[in-house]
C-alpha cells in the first residue's frame, strides 16, 4: 500500500506564503489564454522543422513553414534598435531649473547615466526585452541596485560594478491582475528560480532570521522528499510552474522565489498591509516582510505594451494577427509543392490486364492484350498562386509595422524619388509610432528610476567617464552624491528626437531652396540663421561659429599671399643662380 503525505502538513507553511502562492496561481489561469497564444507564435518564430507548425491535410502532403514571421520579427528587431540607439551619446540631462542647468551639473549627471549604461550593459538588456516587446506584445523590467565586488588573495576588494541596473522579467514570469485599471494599480508577483547555493549564500549573509529559519524548514523538507518514495497531495497554490510535480520540484537544486508587491490582506492576524514587498520560499515561507523600499511609492517595475487593449493590460504584439496569414501561406505553398511532387511522380492509371512492375526509369512493363497504363493529370491550378502569396506576405508587413520601405528595401515599381519618399513616409507611421511608445514608455522611465536611485543610494565616490573640454578624449572623474542630485530628467535622444530632428532638416532643406530661387523670398530669411539651424538639428554646434567664414576666408588670403612671396623669392634665388 502506498503511503499519502499531505504536503501542506509536511512544509506547514505560513498563511501569508499561502495566500500569494493562491494568487499567484488565480492571475496565472486568468492569462492561460494568452500563454498559449505567445508558445503558438514562438513556435513559428522559432521552427527547425514542421511538426509544430504542419497544416497538412493528407498523410503524403507537404508540410513546410515559410519563415515569413521569423523574417518580420528579425527585420523589426534590427531596425527597432538602430532607431532607439542611434549612436553612443544618446541620453541628455533636460534640467528644470537654472541651478541644475549649469554646465558643471549637466556634464556630471549626464556622464555618471552614460558611465552605468555601459557598464550595466543597458543597451544588451534592451536587446532581450525588444525580442519580448515583439514576440510577446509585452516587455517588463525592474531596476536593481547592484553592488558588485570580489575579494583578491591579498584581501583586496575588487568593485566589479556599483550603481543601478536594468533587468529583464520574463513576460512567463510576472503576475498581475489584468483587468485592474493601471498597470501601476495593480499588485504584482514576480517569479525568479534560485539554487540551493545562492540561497545559503543570502541566508548567510543578509542577516535576516526569518531567511535563516526558512532555509532550514525548506532544507528539512527536501530531505523528507528524497527519502521516501511517498505520493503527495497537494493543493494549487503548492504546484510549482516549470516542473512536473511537487515530487520533481523538490529533487531538483532550484528553489522558487515569489515576490509579492502592493497591498495585502492578512487574514492570519486580520491586518491590512499596505505597499509592501513580501517575498516567499517553496509557496510556503515569508523570508521577508517590509513596506516598499521605493522612493516614489511604486514597484520599480515597469511595463510597455505594443498593441494595447481596453479593459485588459496584457497587450497584443505585432505578430499575432498574423499567424492566420502565415498559416494560409503556408497552406498556398505546400499545395504548390504537393502539385510539383504530383508531376514528378504522376498517379499511374491502370486497365486490364498488367504484369506487377517497378515504377523506375528503364522499367519493363508487359501488358496483356486489353491492357493500358496512363498518367492522370493533376490539377495544376495551385502553382498560380504566387501572386496571392505575395499578397499575403505584404499584408503581414504593413499589419506588423514592417513594410519593406520602412525597413530601407527599396520595391519594384518605384520610379521615382517623390514616389518613395511618400511610400516610406506612410509605411513608416505605424514603426516611428512604436519605437516612440517604447521610449516614452519604457526607456525614459527606466533611465529616471536609475537616476533617482542613484541619488539616494550612492554612498562612496564613484568614477565616471567625461569628455575633456581640451583634448576631447575620455577621461575619468570623481563624483559624490550630491553631484548627480537635481531637478530635472533625463531624456533619451532616440526613436522621437532624431524622427522630429529629420523632418526639421528636410524642412530647412527645402526652405534653403526656396530662398536659393526666388530673391523676392530670400531677401526675408537669414543665412546666418539657417546655418545656426542647421548645425543644431544635425547635433554638431561647433560647426556654427560667428563670422568663421569670413576669418577663415582672411587666413586663406594671407596664405596665398604668403605662399606668393615664397614663389616670387625662388623665382628671384632662381634668376640670380642663372646669372
Amino acid at each position: 500500500m502506498t503511503t499519502t503525505i499531505d504536503v501542506e502538513h509536511l512544509l506547514s507553511p505560513d498563511q501569508l506564503a499561502v495566500e500569494i502562492g493562491n494568487q499567484w496561481t488565480e492571475w496565472r489561469m486568468l492569462r492561460q489564454n494568452w500563454t498559449d497564444q505567445t508558445k503558438e507564435i514562438r513556435n513559428y518564430v522559432y521552427a527547425t522543422d514542421t511538426t509544430s507548425t504542419a497544416n497538412a491535410i493528407l498523410p503524403w502532403s507537404n508540410t513546410t513553414t515559410t519563415p515569413k514571421l521569423t523574417q518580420i520579427a528579425d527585420n523589426l528587431h534590427a531596425n527597432y534598435t538602430a532607431t532607439l540607439f542611434p549612436q553612443a551619446n544618446w541620453v541628455r540631462w533636460s534640467a528644470s531649473s537654472m541651478e541644475d542647468a549649469k554646465q558643471y551639473k549637466t556634464k556630471r549627471i549626464k556622464g555618471y547615466m552614460s558611465t552605468k549604461i555601459k557598464q550595466s550593459k543597458f543597451v544588451q538588456t534592451h536587446h532581450e526585452l525588444l525580442r519580448d516587446y515583439i514576440l510577446y506584445g509585452n516587455a517588463f523590467s525592474m531596476i536593481k541596485w547592484v553592488d558588485d565586488y570580489s575579494v583578491m588573495e591579498n584581501g583586496e576588494v575588487h568593485q566589479r560594478y556599483k550603481g543601478p541596473m536594468l533587468c529583464r522579467i520574463s513576460p512567463y514570469d510576472i503576475m498581475f491582475n489584468p483587468a485592474a485599471t493601471t498597470f501601476i494599480d495593480s499588485p504584482k508577483i514576480v517569479r525568479s528560480l534560485k539554487t540551493l547555493g545562492e540561497l545559503k549564500r543570502e541566508a548567510d549573509h543578509n542577516g535576516n532570521l526569518l531567511f535563516k529559519e526558512a532555509f532550514e524548514r525548506t532544507m528539512s523538507a527536501r530531505a523528507h522528499v528524497r527519502s521516501t518514495d511517498a505520493h503527495y497531495e497537494k493543493g494549487e497554490g503548492f504546484t510549482a510552474d516549470g516542473f512536473s510535480n511537487i515530487q520533481q520540484y523538490y529533487n531538483s537544486d532550484y528553489v522558487e522565489v515569489l515576490t509579492f508587491y502592493g497591498d495585502m490582506y492578512n487574514k492570519e492576524n486580520g491586518e491590512f498591509m499596505t505597499d509592501r514587498k513580501i517575498t516567499i520560499i517553496d509557496r510556503a515561507y515569508v523570508v521577508g516582510n517590509e513596506e516598499n523600499p521605493s522612493w516614489h511609492g511604486r514597484a520599480p517595475i515597469h511595463h510597455v505594451g505594443w498593441r494595447e487593449r481596453p479593459d485588459n493590460l496584457i497587450a497584443m504584439g505585432p505578430l499575432d494577427n498574423l499567424i492566420g496569414l502565415q498559416y494560409r501561406i503556408d497552406h498556398l505553398e505546400n499545395l504548390k509543392a504537393d502539385v510539383f511532387d504530383q508531376i514528378a511522380y504522376p498517379v499511374l492509371k491502370i486497365k486490364g490486364d498488367v504484369e506487377d512492375f517497378d515504377f523506375e526509369p528503364g522499367a519493363r512493363i508487359y501488358l496483356g492484350e486489353e491492357g493500358d497504363i496512363g498518367y492522370l493529370q493533376p490539377d495544376a491550378t495551385a502553382l498560380q498562386a504566387d501572386m496571392q502569396i505575395n499578397q499575403l506576405q505584404q499584408l503581414m508587413e504593413e499589419l506588423a509595422g514592417a513594410p519593406k520601405q520602412a525597413m530601407g528595401i527599396r520595391t519594384p515599381g518605384e520610379k521615382t524619388a517623390f514616389e518613395v519618399q511618400s511610400l516610406q513616409n506612410s509605411a513608416g507611421r505605424i514603426f516611428e509610432h512604436k519605437t516612440a511608445h517604447y521610449e516614452r514608455m519604457f526607456i525614459e522611465v527606466q533611465l529616471n528610476d536609475m537616476l533617482a536611485m542613484a541619488a539616494r543610494l550612492l554612498d562612496t565616490e564613484d568614477m565616471i567617464e567625461v569628455v575633456d573640454e581640451d583634448s576631447g578624449a575620455q577621461v575619468f572623474q570623481r563624483i559624490t552624491k550630491e553631484d548627480i542630485i537635481g531637478k530635472g530628467s533625463i531624456e533619451p535622444m532616440g526613436a522621437r528626437h532624431f524622427a522630429e530632428r529629420a523632418r526639421r532638416v528636410q524642412q530647412l532643406q527645402q526652405l534653403w531652396q526656396i530662398k536659393a530661387g526666388d530673391p523676392t523670398v530670400s531677401i526675408h530669411l537669414s543665412g546666418k540663421e539657417f546655418a545656426r539651424l542647421m548645425a543644431h538639428e544635425l547635433g554638431e554646434e561647433d560647426l556654427f561659429q560667428e563670422n568663421v567664414a569670413i576669418s577663415e576666408q582672411a587666413d586663406a588670403q594671407k596664405f596665398q599671399q604668403e605662399l606668393a612671396l615664397v614663389q616670387e623669392e625662388q623665382q628671384a634665388m632662381a634668376v640670380e643662380e642663372g646669372v
